[in-house]
């Protein structure tokens, strides 16, 4: 499928997401949003994929949504409603899908921008990456998933401040704030990003399925539900092709190879 404001490439078991907006830092039209929604979709429907990089060309990563595409729109509401629709069912999928999602941010990411960072698996931050929710400078509220994970990776406090009043973290803040996993040199950010979703693709990526079910529903139910999930996913495991070499080989002292069976 063509793609007008990102492109998308599969190669070695990594589904690669690169936002391609950058005369205008990425922001979010209804064009990308029916691109994302395109392209997470297609991503679901491919077998062969075992990790998803999203990274963006450009100075920025993602400035959020395109203030002027909606100035412009007959209806702004009816507008926002069916971007947001499109742009949420793109989310979903990265979150749930089974494949782990490394996110790799140079410059700003800003709105809608910081809020697919959010819903990363595995986020690398460039030396001169920042970070800020922005929506309320417009008059907006968060979308995106953004309400969802932004307490539970900072607390209510923080996403609070970081809401009302669009506070701007530098890399090393998101980092010590846990929005982001490390922060790397702006020249090694496309490397690293790319060789840790090729790490990623080519480990027990059943079991890295199960471990992002498990985080998902950890904070919503009560310890006893989620240990019984726990152990229902560990069983089923051990009946992979994965677990039972991964076993085998730590036994015989070998190294393992995975295949995502």
């Amino acid at each position: 499928m063509a793609f007008t404001t990102l492109d998308l490439d599969v190669a070695d078991g990594v589904a690669h997401i690169t936002l391609s907006r950058p005369e205008a830092h990425n922001s979010l039209t209804l064009q990308q949003g029916e691109d994302l929604e395109a392209a997470t979709a297609e991503i679901a429907h491919n077998g062969d994929v075992r990790a998803i990089l999203l990274d963006a060309e450009g100075p920025s990563f993602h400035v959020g949504g395109d203030l002027k595409y909606f100035n412009d729109a007959p209806d702004m509401p009816v507008a926002l409603r069916h971007l947001t629709t499109l742009a949420h069912a793109a989310a979903e999928r990265l979150s749930r899908g089974p494949a782990p999602v490394v996110i790799a941010v140079q410059g700003t990411a800003a709105g809608g921008g910081m809020s697919l960072v959010l819903g990363g698996d595995i986020v690398l931050a460039a030396e001169s990456a920042s970070f800020t929710m922005a929506y309320t400078a417009a008059g907006l509220t968060p979308d995106l998933s953004s309400t969802w994970y932004l307490p539970r990776l900072v607390g209510l406090r923080r996403a609070q401040e970081l809401i009302f009043t669009n506070r701007r973290l530098s890399a090393t803040e998101a980092k010590e704030w846990g929005l982001v996993t490390d922060v790397v040199a702006d020249d090694d950010l496309a490397d690293r990003a790319m060789a840790t979703a090729r790490q990623l693709a080519a480990g027990p990526t059943r079991a890295f399925a199960g471990a992002k079910a498990l985080l998902r529903s950890a904070m919503q139910q009560p310890l006893e539900a989620q240990m019984a999930d726990e152990s229902q996913w560990i069983a089923t495991m051990a009946e992979t092709e994965d677990a039972q070499g991964g076993i085998a080989a730590f036994v015989a002292k070998e190294r393992p190879t995975f295949q995502g069976r």
